[in-house]
Protein backbone atom coordinates (compact mmCIF):
# COMPACT_ATOMS: atom_id res chain seq x y z
CA UNK A 1 0.00 0.00 0.00
CA UNK A 2 1.41 3.34 -1.08
CA UNK A 3 1.60 5.47 2.12
CA UNK A 4 0.63 9.29 1.39
CA UNK A 5 3.27 11.88 2.09
CA UNK A 6 2.00 14.58 4.88
CA UNK A 7 5.14 16.73 5.31
CA UNK A 8 5.10 19.74 3.51
CA UNK A 9 8.65 20.12 1.70
CA UNK A 10 10.05 23.44 2.63
CA UNK A 11 13.16 23.18 -0.23
CA UNK A 12 12.55 22.95 -4.01
CA UNK A 13 16.03 21.11 -4.14
CA UNK A 14 19.32 21.78 -2.93
CA UNK A 15 20.37 24.36 -4.90
CA UNK A 16 17.24 26.45 -3.34
CA UNK A 17 18.44 24.88 0.31
CA UNK A 18 21.85 26.59 -0.56
CA UNK A 19 20.84 30.02 -0.55
CA UNK A 20 18.31 30.08 2.10
CA UNK A 21 21.31 28.45 4.32
CA UNK A 22 23.97 30.97 2.97
CA UNK A 23 20.91 33.89 4.31
CA UNK A 24 21.19 32.31 7.57
CA UNK A 25 25.21 32.90 7.44
CA UNK A 26 25.42 35.99 6.20
CA UNK A 27 26.63 37.70 9.32
CA UNK A 28 30.09 35.34 8.18
CA UNK A 29 30.94 37.67 4.94
CA UNK A 30 34.52 39.05 5.56
CA UNK A 31 38.25 39.32 4.99
CA UNK A 32 39.52 36.77 5.36
CA UNK A 33 36.53 34.89 3.91
CA UNK A 34 35.63 31.32 5.48
CA UNK A 35 36.69 28.34 3.83
CA UNK A 36 33.34 26.22 3.13
CA UNK A 37 33.69 22.65 3.35
CA UNK A 38 31.00 20.07 1.98
CA UNK A 39 30.23 17.04 2.67
CA UNK A 40 29.71 15.11 -0.93
CA UNK A 41 27.60 14.23 -2.42
CA UNK A 42 24.70 15.85 -1.79
CA UNK A 43 25.82 18.48 0.83
CA UNK A 44 27.94 20.16 -2.45
CA UNK A 45 25.65 21.60 -4.02
CA UNK A 46 24.00 23.41 -0.94
CA UNK A 47 27.71 24.00 0.22
CA UNK A 48 28.83 25.57 -3.15
CA UNK A 49 25.63 28.03 -2.99
CA UNK A 50 27.00 29.27 0.39
CA UNK A 51 29.98 29.58 -0.80
CA UNK A 52 29.02 31.85 -3.96
CA UNK A 53 27.02 33.73 -1.54
CA UNK A 54 29.53 34.71 1.44
CA UNK A 55 32.68 35.34 -1.46
CA UNK A 56 34.30 31.77 0.10
CA UNK A 57 36.41 29.11 -1.12
CA UNK A 58 34.99 25.90 -1.57
CA UNK A 59 36.08 22.28 -0.56
CA UNK A 60 35.25 18.61 -0.30
CA UNK A 61 35.30 16.80 3.34
CA UNK A 62 35.10 13.24 2.59
CA UNK A 63 33.02 11.58 4.95
CA UNK A 64 31.06 7.94 4.95
CA UNK A 65 28.59 6.70 7.03
CA UNK A 66 28.69 3.44 8.58
CA UNK A 67 25.48 1.44 8.14
CA UNK A 68 24.17 -1.34 10.47
CA UNK A 69 24.30 -4.68 8.91
CA UNK A 70 21.12 -5.39 7.67
CA UNK A 71 19.92 -2.15 8.38
CA UNK A 72 21.74 0.27 6.33
CA UNK A 73 19.41 3.19 6.70
CA UNK A 74 20.63 3.25 10.83
CA UNK A 75 23.98 4.83 10.94
CA UNK A 76 26.31 2.97 13.78
CA UNK A 77 29.23 5.36 12.81
CA UNK A 78 31.21 7.26 10.60
CA UNK A 79 34.45 7.61 9.10
CA UNK A 80 36.08 10.81 7.86
CA UNK A 81 39.60 12.10 6.12
CA UNK A 82 42.22 11.54 8.29
CA UNK A 83 41.56 8.29 10.05
CA UNK A 84 38.67 9.99 12.06
CA UNK A 85 36.43 7.15 12.79
CA UNK A 86 33.36 7.43 15.20
CA UNK A 87 30.69 4.96 16.72
CA UNK A 88 27.54 5.64 17.66
CA UNK A 89 26.37 3.29 20.95
CA UNK A 90 23.11 1.25 20.14
CA UNK A 91 21.55 -0.09 23.25
CA UNK A 92 20.44 -3.85 22.68
CA UNK A 93 22.94 -4.17 20.09
CA UNK A 94 25.42 -6.80 19.72
CA UNK A 95 27.38 -6.73 16.62
CA UNK A 96 29.72 -9.33 15.70
CA UNK A 97 33.52 -7.68 15.56
CA UNK A 98 33.61 -9.81 11.63
CA UNK A 99 30.38 -7.82 10.33
CA UNK A 100 31.66 -3.99 11.45
CA UNK A 101 34.94 -4.73 10.00
CA UNK A 102 33.62 -5.78 6.91
CA UNK A 103 31.32 -2.39 6.60
CA UNK A 104 34.28 -0.53 7.88
CA UNK A 105 36.47 -2.01 4.75
CA UNK A 106 34.05 -1.13 2.02
CA UNK A 107 33.41 1.85 3.36
CA UNK A 108 36.65 3.26 3.90
CA UNK A 109 37.13 2.00 0.08
CA UNK A 110 34.67 4.44 -1.03
CA UNK A 111 36.23 7.00 0.76
CA UNK A 112 39.47 6.85 -0.52
CA UNK A 113 38.13 6.36 -4.17
CA UNK A 114 35.92 9.70 -3.45
CA UNK A 115 39.02 11.45 -2.72
CA UNK A 116 41.10 10.24 -5.93
CA UNK A 117 37.86 10.72 -8.13
CA UNK A 118 37.08 14.19 -6.55
CA UNK A 119 40.39 15.72 -6.12
CA UNK A 120 42.60 13.99 -8.63
CA UNK A 121 46.03 15.71 -7.74
CA UNK A 122 44.05 18.95 -6.12
CA UNK A 123 45.54 19.39 -2.72
CA UNK A 124 43.34 19.68 -0.21
CA UNK A 125 42.18 23.58 1.46
CA UNK A 126 44.00 24.12 4.80
CA UNK A 127 42.07 24.22 7.60
CA UNK A 128 44.60 25.44 10.03
CA UNK A 129 43.61 28.57 12.04
CA UNK A 130 40.70 29.37 9.75
CA UNK A 131 37.01 30.11 10.09
CA UNK A 132 35.53 26.64 8.62
CA UNK A 133 31.61 26.33 7.57
CA UNK A 134 30.99 22.67 7.33
CA UNK A 135 27.97 21.98 5.17
CA UNK A 136 25.76 19.19 4.31
CA UNK A 137 22.39 18.89 2.66
CA UNK A 138 20.70 17.71 6.21
CA UNK A 139 21.32 16.74 9.35
CA UNK A 140 19.58 12.98 10.72
CA UNK A 141 21.47 11.35 13.31
CA UNK A 142 24.44 13.85 13.25
CA UNK A 143 27.14 10.37 13.29
CA UNK A 144 28.52 11.72 9.60
CA UNK A 145 28.77 15.32 10.89
CA UNK A 146 30.16 14.90 14.23
CA UNK A 147 33.06 12.69 12.17
CA UNK A 148 33.74 15.51 9.59
CA UNK A 149 33.80 17.59 12.54
CA UNK A 150 36.14 15.85 14.78
CA UNK A 151 38.60 15.34 12.01
CA UNK A 152 38.40 19.39 10.62
CA UNK A 153 39.18 19.86 14.61
CA UNK A 154 42.17 18.11 13.94
CA UNK A 155 43.54 20.60 11.59
CA UNK A 156 43.19 23.19 14.27
CA UNK A 157 40.88 25.81 12.72
CA UNK A 158 40.03 29.45 14.34
CA UNK A 159 35.96 28.53 14.36
CA UNK A 160 33.81 25.80 13.65
CA UNK A 161 30.86 26.46 12.12
CA UNK A 162 28.41 23.53 11.21
CA UNK A 163 25.68 24.36 8.67
CA UNK A 164 22.69 22.23 6.94
CA UNK A 165 19.04 23.57 5.73
CA UNK A 166 17.17 20.92 7.83
CA UNK A 167 17.92 18.77 10.70
CA UNK A 168 16.75 16.65 13.56
CA UNK A 169 16.38 19.67 16.65
CA UNK A 170 18.11 16.50 18.84
CA UNK A 171 21.04 15.94 16.68
CA UNK A 172 21.45 19.59 15.69
CA UNK A 173 21.92 20.15 19.84
CA UNK A 174 24.17 17.10 20.18
CA UNK A 175 27.02 18.57 17.65
CA UNK A 176 27.35 21.42 20.10
CA UNK A 177 30.36 20.35 22.13
CA UNK A 178 32.25 19.70 18.69
CA UNK A 179 31.76 22.92 16.69
CA UNK A 180 31.48 26.50 17.74
CA UNK A 181 28.14 27.20 16.31
CA UNK A 182 25.39 25.23 14.68
CA UNK A 183 23.18 27.33 12.59
CA UNK A 184 20.07 25.32 10.63
CA UNK A 185 17.17 27.51 9.65
CA UNK A 186 14.84 24.54 9.59
CA UNK A 187 14.44 22.09 12.70
CA UNK A 188 10.84 20.03 12.05
CA UNK A 189 9.32 17.65 14.70
CA UNK A 190 8.66 15.07 14.20
CA UNK A 191 11.41 14.75 11.62
CA UNK A 192 11.58 11.52 10.01
CA UNK A 193 14.00 11.93 7.06
CA UNK A 194 16.07 14.52 5.70
CA UNK A 195 14.47 13.84 2.13
CA UNK A 196 11.05 14.47 3.26
CA UNK A 197 11.61 18.66 3.55
CA UNK A 198 12.72 18.41 -0.45
CA UNK A 199 10.53 18.81 -3.54
CA UNK A 200 13.16 17.28 -5.63
CA UNK A 201 16.15 15.50 -4.01
CA UNK A 202 17.78 12.93 -6.65
CA UNK A 203 21.02 11.43 -5.57
CA UNK A 204 23.78 13.96 -6.58
CA UNK A 205 26.29 12.17 -9.54
CA UNK A 206 30.19 12.09 -9.20
CA UNK A 207 30.39 14.54 -12.37
CA UNK A 208 27.92 16.81 -10.85
CA UNK A 209 30.31 17.37 -7.67
CA UNK A 210 33.73 17.44 -10.06
CA UNK A 211 32.04 20.08 -12.15
CA UNK A 212 30.72 22.06 -9.26
CA UNK A 213 34.13 21.72 -7.34
CA UNK A 214 35.81 22.87 -10.39
CA UNK A 215 34.23 25.79 -10.78
CA UNK A 216 34.66 26.58 -6.85
CA UNK A 217 38.17 26.10 -7.25
CA UNK A 218 39.25 27.90 -10.53
CA UNK A 219 37.57 31.34 -8.39
CA UNK A 220 39.60 30.94 -5.40
CA UNK A 221 42.58 29.00 -5.78
CA UNK A 222 44.77 30.65 -4.09
CA UNK A 223 42.08 31.22 -0.99
CA UNK A 224 41.90 27.68 -0.91
CA UNK A 225 45.63 27.05 -0.59
CA UNK A 226 46.91 29.53 1.76
CA UNK A 227 43.94 31.69 3.22
CA UNK A 228 44.52 34.81 1.42
CA UNK A 229 42.40 36.54 -1.49
CA UNK A 230 43.67 36.42 -5.14
CA UNK A 231 45.16 39.14 -6.05
CA UNK A 232 42.96 41.16 -8.33
CA UNK A 233 43.57 40.87 -12.20
CA UNK A 234 45.63 43.70 -13.80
Amino acid sequence: MMRLRTETPVYRDRQHAGRVLAQHLAGHVGQPPPLVLALPRGGVAVGFEVAQALHAPLDIWVVRKLGLPGHEEYAMGAIASGGVRVMNPLPGMDLAPEAVARVLAKEEAELSRRERVYRGDHPAASVTGRHVILVDDGLATGATMRAAALAVRAGHPSRLTIAVPVGARDSCASLADVADEVVCPFMPEPFRAVGLWYEHMPQASDEEVRHLLGQAWHEHVRELRHGRPASPAL
